[in-house]
């Protein structure tokens, strides 16, 4: 009966967690450039979350209107993303532990763009997009609703740019790095501007999180690129065999974003202690990931000598 009651409690909470889902979304977009497309592990995103939030808090607080916000953290994420491409390209540090040192600078930085660990905006008093009282409003400004469209035009402006000579030079740099150096592609450059792209996109999420809770904290990107992970597995394991296309890929992406946060959720609404919440997403994006290496060494049918070898023959 307690079970019960307490999902009685859950599609109130729903709005909340599909709202969250949609923000993270848009980060999880970011990773999944660098992850699937740039084949680039990039942890820098843990940081540059956070910078996002911290560089849109300050720009209200500072007078700017919500646009103008939003523009300068897309434009701090570019920068982040620069910094982290350089040091691997650069000065050949791997692309790993770039990613780890400017996510361990961009910790003093955005405590020193907030000026202390956290940072408060008022609804009543900034012109926000998106606010946490807003998400139960059959309107516009629900987060929900205008989270949707920024995501659908964030979509459409990457399967354009994605599409043009410079993205598929991207593409190609991360399916065969070699080939495309043979091709005269310039790699190094292309991985800088994944990785900027990337973390744009991570900081415009980071800059809507922070209108959407009301604060930014030094900490807030704290573990996003495990929920960024979680969202791009999540998302891959459910559509992979349905979307074939770029942007419906990009777009399961941002589903697995909000089923995860529903997830999340539907957990914790059944009593899971929240300070494992970390460990959960941990385990959630370990067994996503072990799902195909399963499937294929334990539930795929066994291939005889036989056909081994007429394959053989044939190549």
């Amino acid at each position: 009966m307690e079970v019960l009651a307490r999902l009685a409690n859950l599609p109130g909470a729903l709005p909340g967690a599909v709202a969250q889902g949609l923000i993270w979304g848009i980060m999880a977009i970011g990773v999944y450039i660098t992850y699937r497309i740039l084949d680039v592990a990039d942890l820098t995103v843990d940081g540059s979350f956070g910078t996002g939030g911290a560089v849109c808090v300050m720009a209200l607080l500072g007078g700017h209107n919500i646009w103008v916000a939003l523009l300068l953290a897309l434009i701090s994420g570019l920068l982040c993303g620069l910094v982290t491409g350089l040091l691997h390209t650069f000065m050949g540090i791997p692309a790993i532990l770039a990613g780890i040192l400017t996510q361990l600078a961009l910790y003093s930085i955005n405590l020193k763009i907030l000026g202390k660990a956290n940072q408060s905006i008022n609804v009543d008093k900034y012109d926000l997009l998106i606010s946490l009282r807003w998400v139960k409003e059959a309107a516009l400004h629900n987060p929900v609703v205008m989270v949707i469209l920024i995501t659908a035009v964030v979509i459409a402006i990457l399967y354009w740019f994605f599409g043009t000579e410079l993205g598929c030079g991207i593409r190609a740099t991360g399916s065969n790095p070699n080939m495309s150096r043979a091709q005269g592609i310039n790699t190094n450059f292309n991985i800088v501007l994944g990785l900027m792209v990337s973390n744009g996109l991570v900081t415009l999420s980071g800059a809507l999180l922070s209108q959407y809770q009301g604060f930014a904290d030094v900490s807030m990107g704290r573990g996003a690129i495990v929920i960024g992970l979680a969202a791009v597995i999540i998302g891959e394991a459910i559509f992979g065999r349905i979307f074939h296309n770029f942007a419906l890929k990009l777009a399961s992406v941002s589903i697995g974003a909000v089923i995860y946060y529903i997830v999340i959720q539907l957990v914790l609404t059944l009593g899971f202690d929240a300070n494992l919440l970390k460990l959960l997403s941990a385990a959630v994006v370990a067994i996503f990931l072990a799902v195909p290496y399963w499937k294929g060494k334990y539930f795929s049918k066994p291939v005889s000598k036989k056909a081994q070898k007429e394959d053989e023959t044939h190549a």
